[in-house]
């Protein structure tokens, strides 16, 4: 079973509804959940906010968070978790904001760089990764991480 497979097998035993809010992953978290079949009776909704404008406008972001830790950072990813649940009213959220080349990289914060958040009935999650690989690569490894970070907190928030 695939971990797609997985996270919608758990949506579904559990009864709860799911939004992404995706930025260097463009869309890639929710297309992929969107494979599974039955899916749509769980997934709400699919952000794609890759500019700090839409981090802000949409999910909520505070203009603060951006400006002193910048869009590629576990208080970003946090903060989008949180508010594409709020706004969706959903249980379950995944964010994702990072750095997915082939520029843009800095010392401090290179390509591949990528935080993942999980949002799970109230309690949120941010786990920092670095992946290698070309723009492709790290785009999938990132979503592929996320959907399995989201089966872990699921569980962990909601038995088993």
């Amino acid at each position: 079973m695939t971990s797609e497979e997985r996270v919608v097998e758990l949506l579904a035993k559990y009864d709860l509804k799911i939004t992404t809010a995706e930025s260097c992953t463009g869309g890639l978290v929710a297309a992929t959940l969107i494979n599974v079949p039955g899916v749509s009776s769980y997934l709400k909704a699919g952000y794609i906010t890759y500019s700090d404008k839409a981090k802000h406008r949409i999910l909520g972001v505070r203009k603060k968070t951006l400006k002193k830790f910048t869009a590629v950072s576990d208080k970003v990813a946090a903060e989008m978790a949180q508010g594409a649940a709020k706004r969706e009213k959903a249980d379950v959220a995944i964010s994702v904001t990072g750095l997915a080349g082939p520029d843009g990289g800095t010392d401090e914060k290179p390509v591949g760089l990528v935080y993942i958040g999980i949002f799970v009935r109230g309690k949120v999650r941010v786990k920092e990764c670095r992946f290698d690989g070309d723009r492709e690569n790290i785009r999938k490894s990132a979503a592929a991480e996320a959907l399995r970070l989201a089966q872990k907190m699921i569980l962990k928030r909601c038995g088993e």
